[in-house]
């Protein structure tokens, strides 16, 4: 890769005098694709740590497909569980296609998710765990770090649901959802980010919250606690890691078209209903979710710790 219309190269100091002068006539020449303006790589906005220069690495592009290196996962192994289907086969994708290795963690086939992947461009690792337990929360680490020699972003992405009024909910099904959905989200976070914190190692945590991480709803007792207690979680971790190099972050997605919310969109009058709160007017596609996971998971949010980032078509807007 070459810059060409200004003096600037690779370890080259850039004044925000020089940024603002040389950028408009400044291109990047890639031998994988198009050239590129600087200009709409970088905004001029962008402050300098030391307040006057910006090293020029901070402007470059991945070269294998013009992608921003902030975003860039290449090198990177990412664990996502749940991953055979929905919204984690979507993460799983997204990851892949930004250049992530992915370990692909669920208690069914992962073939399809596999084959999705490896559509992408991308590699994968699949590993039968049930996560109602804790038993194989160690195993899922050891596989991957034996895998790729390394473990760099979790996606909590498993999650059940049980449905029943509050007045006839039952305490197996309690205990089943909030196993699955905060207590072994919780041991897996910490065996994941144990060994990064021995090793002196930076990583990015991302959690799949809900709308009912702000929001009560019905009939979903156990769901909503869980959820609600994801959101917690989350902040406390970042309070905690977020100084070791470890960022702990959540999506909260709205009302996408999965599997899970076939009966719904089946159902003519709840379906209109879902639809007229909805501001985008649509319900949401796997893959829009897969741009968050990426950002989450990338540089770009190296200093962003313990929120959690509704991607709901404007659902909570409303």
């Amino acid at each position: 890769m070459t810059f060409t219309g200004g003096s600037w190269h690779f370890g080259y100091s850039v004044s925000r005098e020089e940024l603002a002068d040389e950028a408009p006539y400044l291109s990047i020449h890639s031998p994988h694709g198009a050239d590129l303006d600087m200009v709409k790589i970088f905004s001029f906005n962008r402050r300098a740590r030391d307040g006057k220069h910006l090293p020029i690495s901070a402007f470059s592009v991945s070269e294998e497909d013009n992608m921003p290196i902030s975003f860039d996962l290449t090198g990177k192994t990412a664990i996502v569980t749940g991953a055979n289907t929905g919204l984690g086969q979507a993460i799983s994708v997204a990851l892949a296609q930004a250049g992530a290795d992915v370990a692909l963690v669920g208690r069914s086939s992962m073939a399809e998710t596999e084959a999705a992947v490896s559509a992408a461009g991308g590699r994968s690792l699949s590993i039968q765990a049930d996560l109602s337990t804790l038993e194989p929360v160690d195993r899922v680490i050891s596989e991957t770090v034996a895998w790729t020699g390394r473990a760099d972003i979790l996606v909590n992405n498993a999650g059940i649901i049980r449905r029943a009024d509050a007045i006839d909910f039952t305490e197996a099904d309690w205990d089943a959802v909030m196993d699955v959905n905060l207590k072994t989200v919780f041991f897996l976070s910490q065996a994941f980010a144990r060994r990064l914190i021995t090793e002196g190692k930076a990583g990015k945590i991302v959690n799949i919250a809900s709308l009912l991480s702000f929001q009560g709803g019905i009939r979903i007792p156990s769901y909503t606690a869980s959820k609600s207690g994801l959101a917690g979680l989350t902040r406390l971790l970042a309070c905690e890691w977020a100084g070791k190099g470890i960022n702990v972050n959540a999506i909260a997605p709205g009302y996408f078209s999965t599997n899970n919310t076939e009966a719904l969109r089946n159902d003519p009058d709840r379906n209109a209903a879902i639809l007229s709160r909805i501001p985008a007017g649509h319900w949401g596609q796997p893959e829009e979710l897969g741009g968050a996971a990426v950002f989450l998971a990338s540089p770009a949010s190296d200093y962003i710790h313990g929120i959690v980032l509704p991607v709901d078509g404007g659902w909570l807007a409303r």
